[in-house]
């Protein structure tokens, strides 16, 4: 059960932890990502986190839903983004933002996938979002250009690693250093300007071994994108001895882009002419960010391990966003209009100032980890337990700027805020039989956070919104336990079950939780209760499926009001009281080569979701002055059905290809679930779509070099992505992409 503790609790807790050892439940030890789920030889191990593990057959002993995509299956993808790979994952909504997947937006089981607030996003298992507990937005994602592979997990094993632990996690992979002298280099490039250049070289010397790598990323008109992206990353791998080795990894991130809030209103979408068009032409977000991390593993005698990783990094946004407005009376116009002035709220004026939001963020934290096996009621067990300290901070400045195209000017807005988050957890696996195991765990999480408002907003002498400087500061803090149990039973070596139950637990942002008075909002952690129950099919290597039910029964789900949702009349989130996701997850891939005997490869492979994910309790919305009442309402969106297919084919003389159709079902994007759609474009269905790609390639025999020429958007379809964040997006048009990699 999930509950307020004391902080002596807490410390009692971390003790037992201590006194009992364990280690992280990594389900495998081997964190290569090659080709396939066997070991890869010509990689060395990296201690790093692991979520699932690589060793051949190793998912099958993992008690809830889990998806391993492996470099070969992102090869054959042939991506621009990091959606297209993610729609391969069954429950998983992935939402396009500018086509560039500079933004990930991911939803999993009917969550909403704005800023993929929902979703714990690791890369090389350490957190990557702006800050972990207070602020988990993703402005920053991992170029899908340089991952080795991607690991999803959406059971119970979730406890584990956390805050977030309410839809699932999803782990970017980078490749490790190689045993050998190893050069790698992957080129692709479309009209528009787009290019992506993605080199690689490693060797080991000794007792160490290092990869170097260097990501540059770029369109001039992709859709309405223009960006620039430079990406350097290096892995370090020392054996100080037999028991102990060392892992580092450092990395700098550097993009600017036009990426802008403010979208299409609806009669400029069905116009149908000006899909693309830079209403904001001065919009402006650099990113920039620096990454370390270190990870120890000592081997301290057979059987018991300890690992240990500290983690920091740096991310500067400041955003440059040309003010506007739906008033055609507003003061300080360029004279620009967008839309049709003769429709209510159906045009946008622009404005002669900006409003810059600008935020700088630092994370820091260690994570020591235990890993025991031993011998209870006379059986095998595995425990894993550790604990995590946690430093964040966000310090913000809304800039307003004296015309159109500055980001300096003066000062309306500033704060700081920051957040210290200790958590610990325990988790013991008792190996009932070769075929049957339990696993149960604990997790506990507190977060201490603290809102120091310098200059803001007042209301002064019965006078609203007077700017003066201030020195508010407030604090709260929120506590949970987080248990969760899972069981697998290997019915032969072909059918495997699993199921399992676990809270979903996510802390109050910070922003959100504490008013710009100084007073805590009282808005309370993100908590449900969520269910599994599935069954993985392995037949060698011809045949394999998992089928997976799934309730998501949540006590209290936070709703995005923010403008990045669409809600611009309104700031944070608010209490969304009960709601309720209920639905099936089934994939499968059959090779017809490999049945016949055949030296080439003919596959099939496909995932299906089918959800209803809805209000459960009675919830009062506003609409033209008359309550609603929302209860049984869709979450917006929360597309009831999902499907993902492919057909590919791999010849034995290097020629393969793969056509591949993603089809999401209508989708409301409010609360009162709206049909209509608003003037402003930022309320109303999103329609059903399929959607399909081609990749073709050729494999230069007796060398490693690759030629691929791949097609999106195959039958060129013309669609609103979302809604969000202030108006409408709209698809990509038909995109045809050229590359060539070698490796040598």
């Amino acid at each position: 059960m999930l509950f307020k503790i004391s902080l002596n609790k807490m410390k009692h807790f971390l003790l037992a932890i201590i006194c009992l050892g364990g280690s992280i439940f990594s389900f495998g030890q081997t964190p290569n990502l090659p080709d396939s789920t066997s070991a890869d030889s010509s990689r060395i191990e990296m201690p790093q986190v692991i979520i699932l593990g690589r060793r051949d057959g190793i998912i099958n002993k993992v008690p809830g839903s889990a998806t391993l995509i492996n470099s070969k299956e992102i090869k054959n993808l042939a991506p621009v983004s990091l959606n297209e790979v993610l729609r391969k994952v069954t429950g998983v909504n992935v939402v396009d933002e500018e086509g560039a997947g500079l933004r990930v937006n991911i939803g999993i089981r009917g969550l909403d996938p704005d800023r993929s607030r929902n979703v714990l996003i690791l890369e090389d298992g350490v957190p990557i979002a702006l800050g972990p507990y207070g602020e988990p937005e993703m402005y920053f994602t991992p170029s899908i250009d340089k991952m080795a592979g991607i690991e999803v997990l959406k059971g119970s094993g979730q406890i584990l690693y956390g805050p977030q632990t309410i839809g699932g996690i999803v782990n970017f992979f980078t490749a490790d250093p190689p045993l050998k002298q190893t050069t790698r280099i992957k080129l692709m490039g479309a009209d528009k300007g787009y290019f992506s250049g993605f080199g690689t070289y490693g060797n080991t010397i000794g007792k160490t071994g290092f990869i170097i790598s260097y990501l540059h990323k770029r369109a001039d008109d992709l859709g309405p994108t223009q960006f620039s992206l430079n990406d350097i990353s290096a892995k370090i791998k020392i054996d100080i001895n037999s028991g102990s080795t060392l892992g580092l990894k450092f990395g700098y991130y550097n993009e600017i882009s036009n990426s802008t809030y403010l979208g299409l209103t609806q009669t400029m979408f069905d116009r149908g002419d000006q899909d693309f068009v830079r209403m904001s032409a001065s919009d402006r977000l650099p990113i920039k960010r620096f990454s370390a991390s270190a990870t120890h593993q000592l081997q301290i005698k057979p059987g018991i391990s300890l690992k240990t990783t500290a983690f920091g990094y740096t991310t500067k946004r400041n955003w440059q966003r040309q003010d506007f407005s739906f008033s055609s009376t507003s003061t300080n116009q360029t004279g620009v209009i967008w839309g049709d002035p003769t429709v209510t709220n159906g045009a946008v004026y622009m404005l002669n100032s900006t409003g810059n939001r600008n935020r700088q963020f630092e994370v820091a934290g260690i994570e020591p980890r235990l890993s025991v096996k031993h011998r209870l009621f006379n059986l095998e067990n595995d425990l894993e337990t550790g604990a995590r300290f946690l430093y964040e901070k966000a310090n913000e400045q809304f800039v307003i700027g004296t015309d159109a195209t500055t980001p300096d000017g003066a000062t309306r807005d500033r704060e700081i805020r920051t957040g210290r988050a200790f958590s610990a957890y325990i988790q013991n696996k008792i190996n009932i039989s070769s075929k049957f195991s339990v696993t149960g765990g604990l997790r506990m999480e507190n977060f201490n956070y603290d809102r120091n408002i310098l200059r803001g907003r007042f209301q002064i002498n019965n006078v609203n919104n007077v700017v003066r400087d201030t020195n508010i500061i407030a604090n709260d803090r929120t506590s949970a336990l987080i248990p969760g149990v899972g069981t697998t039973y290997e019915v032969n070596k072909n059918v495997n079950l699993f199921a399992g139950i676990h809270k979903g637990f996510a802390p109050p942002r910070i922003k959100d939780a504490i008013t710009s008075s100084g007073q805590p909002y009282n808005l309370d952690a993100e908590i449900s209760t969520n269910y599994e129950l599935g069954t993985r099919l392995n037949f060698v290597d011809y045949i394999s499926a998992e089928v997976t039910g799934f309730i998501l029964d949540f006590q209290n789900q936070i709703i995005p009001v923010s403008n990045s949702s669409g809600n611009v009349n309104a700031t944070g989130v608010v209490n969304g009281g009960q709601t309720l996701h209920r639905g099936l997850e089934a994939s499968f891939k059959i090779d017809m080569g490999k049945i016949l005997g055949s030296a080439n490869s003919f596959a099939f492979e496909s995932n299906a979701t089918i959800q209803n994910s809805t209000y459960n309790s009675n919830r009062f919305i506003s609409r033209n002055g008359v309550a609603v009442n929302v209860k049984d309402n869709q979450l917006p969106y929360s597309a009831k059905l999902m499907i993902w297919n492919a057909i590919s084919m791999n010849l034995n003389k290097g020629l393969g290809f793969q056509i591949s159709g993603n089809y999401i079902g209508k989708q409301f994007t409010d609360e009162l679930n709206t049909e209509i759609a608003s003037s402003n474009g930022r309320i109303g269905t999103l329609k059903s779509r399929f959607i399909m790609d081609a990749n073709a390639f050729y494999n230069i025999p007796k060398t490693q070099a690759t030629f691929n020429i791949a097609i999106k958007n195959l039958t060129d379809q013309r669609y609103i992505t979302t809604r969000r964040p202030e108006g409408i997006r709209v698809s990509l048009p038909r995109m045809f992409t050229a590359g060539f990699g070698v490796s040598f």
